[in-house]
């Protein structure tokens, strides 16, 4: 059953967990009407004035209660702000850069607001909000994570001066100036990494830690200090979040899971947040390099190079019934008839654009002379669900990456290059992905670079008696003309025994040379992350294609 309303102002009672969640109105002149529609699962705002209007939702809730927001924006490029009772900003909740657009958050001061606004340039200038899951303070419940054993030298001696607020103050001093985590020498050839954290209420915890979960910080007894500490290699780089706070939400695993992202944000004592230029905290991670992590040569800018040029066209597939970005990188001074050029094509392309700058690269790389001339082709989905569906085992999916989308985009740089000088690369279900579609079409694509590869995953119908599926199918069918480079990260492991990255990983790498295949794999002190990606990127292309050693 579902009502709506159109009213330039409009408030009414939910009847999730009896609260009162939201009023909106228009925030141009002149107003337009907001249809606002309650169902039963929750509230629904359907921002439907033309492309380029601005439209608020005031959040009236008690300050604590949590949102969860599920976004259907069609083809419009919709971006929601958190705004304070002033109007003044505080962070963004989604973008058209975002993979998943939903988003959730913890209610703060009294009279905050959302911000909607649909780009002009949208075809469609409508965008749907759900509030999937609206829950008041009463409700929840927080998990404050018990004292732990101080394996930190520095911490074993503040733990002697708890009494004393000095010498805690003279601690967050020396963190604030020196930045976090506190790195410490753990014997030869590695580090004791202890995250640090200030002033939680109730919990804090750790996306992205060494563990390869979401770990609880500690707190140590009379003070305002959380820790977690972790013996990791001197060669490690990762990027991680901190999240304090996070609500217990009632429901399925999966809605508490995810509350972890209605807090989490840069370290605020890490010196080096990432991406620097990001709209907020909330939208940055912090950036743990240590002594001996491998070089990253081509991330840096470099204005004396000269850069290729990009551009964005929309491939539509009546057979996968959808559309997509893909984005074509051409590099200085291009020539389509070199038979050297290598063509790339990259699996969720946003991304390695927005968070990667692989065009960057790739120009980098061509100008320092590492590899031939490279064209690529950056292919994004067109939305999560479809990834998720795509990446992993479609058959559809793979057909029209060969037969349509590949001589299509051959077509749109004026290009011939063979599977020997093409490769599929990719991260995650990216990088099965690429390992997949070679398989299935050897003759098209005759490379693959998988970096961290959802080796784990298997079809529904698999037999488990078969084993890892991707390894099972090289070991079972004749052998193609591939050449490989798998990644994936030492921290990339499972704590209950169950498949995981790094383990699956190392079987196909050595089911591939027990098979005859050119198979190099490259492990890395890190995790499931783009900071390490960026790097394995270019490794796999300078292993493939680079200069002979």
């Amino acid at each position: 059953m579902a009502f709506s309303f159109a009213l330039p102002l409009i408030a009414a009672a939910s009847a999730l967990d009896g609260a009162t969640p939201a009023s909106a109105q228009t925030a141009t002149a002149p107003a337009s009407p907001i249809a606002l529609s309650i169902v039963d699962q929750g509230w629904v705002w359907e921002v439907s004035s033309a492309a380029g209007t601005t439209s608020q939702l005031a959040l009236d809730l008690p300050a604590g209660s949590y949102v969860a927001v599920t976004v259907d924006s069609g083809s419009a490029d919709l971006v929601v702000d958190l705004k304070s009772a002033d109007g003044s900003f505080l962070r963004r909740l989604t973008d058209s850069t975002d993979w998943r657009r939903d988003f959730n958050l913890v209610v703060g001061a009294p009279g905050t607001y959302l911000e909607a606004v649909i780009s002009p340039e949208a075809s469609i200038g409508s965008a749907k909000l759900t509030f999937a899951k609206i829950v008041t303070p009463e409700h929840l419940t927080g998990v404050d994570a018990s004292d732990d054993t101080l394996l930190s030298p520095t911490l074993q001696a503040l733990a002697e001066q708890t009494s004393d607020p000095q010498a805690i103050a003279a601690f967050w001093q020396d963190m604030q100036t020196n930045g976090t985590p506190l790195i410490e020498p753990a014997g030869e050839g590695k580090s004791l990494l202890t995250f640090l954290y200030q002033g939680a209420g109730q919990n804090v915890r750790i996306l992205g830690s060494p563990s390869a979960d979401h770990d609880y910080m500690h707190r140590l007894e009379g003070t305002d200090v959380w820790y977690r500490s972790y013996e990791v290699p001197n060669d490690t780089r990762l990027s991680y979040r901190l999240a304090p706070d996070i609500p217990d939400v009632p429901g399925t695993f999966w809605e508490n899971r995810i509350a972890i992202l209605s807090t989490a944000q840069a370290d605020p004592l890490n010196l080096n947040p990432w991406p620097a230029e990001a709209a907020d905290p909330w939208r940055q991670k912090s950036v743990i390099e240590l002594a001996d992590a491998p070089a990253q040569p081509f991330v840096a800018p470099d204005d004396s190079l000269p850069a290729g040029t990009v551009e964005t066209l929309q491939f539509t597939s009546e057979r996968l019934d959808n559309t997509r970005d893909v984005t074509f990188y051409r590099p200085d001074g291009f020539d389509p008839a070199d038979p050297q050029t290598v063509l790339l094509v990259l699996f969720d392309g946003d991304a390695y654009q927005q968070t990667v700058d692989v065009p960057g690269i790739l120009d980098r790389m061509q100008g320092f002379g590492v590899l031939p001339q490279t064209a690529a082709v950056l292919i994004s989905n067109p939305d999560m669900k479809a990834r998720g569906m795509e990446l992993p085992g479609s058959q559809d999916f793979s057909d029209v990456m060969a037969q349509d989308l590949l001589p299509w985009a051959q077509q749109q740089l004026g290009l011939q290059v063979p599977a020997v000088r093409t490769v599929l690369a990719g991260s995650s279900y990216g990088g099965l992905a690429s390992m997949r579609l070679a398989l299935d079409h050897p003759d098209t694509f005759g490379n693959v670079i998988s970096m961290s590869g959802s080796f784990w995953w298997a079809p529904k119908d698999a037999d488990p008696a078969h084993g890892e599926h991707t390894a099972y199918r090289v070991a079972t069918t004749p052998k193609q003309e591939l050449r490989v480079f798998l990644t994936a990260g030492l921290f990339e492991t499972s704590r209950d025994g169950s498949l995981d990255i790094l383990n699956t990983n190392r079987h196909l790498r050595d089911v591939l040379v027990a098979r005859g295949y050119p198979a190099t794999m490259r492990e890395y002190a890190g995790s499931h992350d783009y900071l390490i990606w960026r790097g394995a990127l270019s490794d796999g292309l300078t292993q493939l294609f680079g200069p002979a050693p």
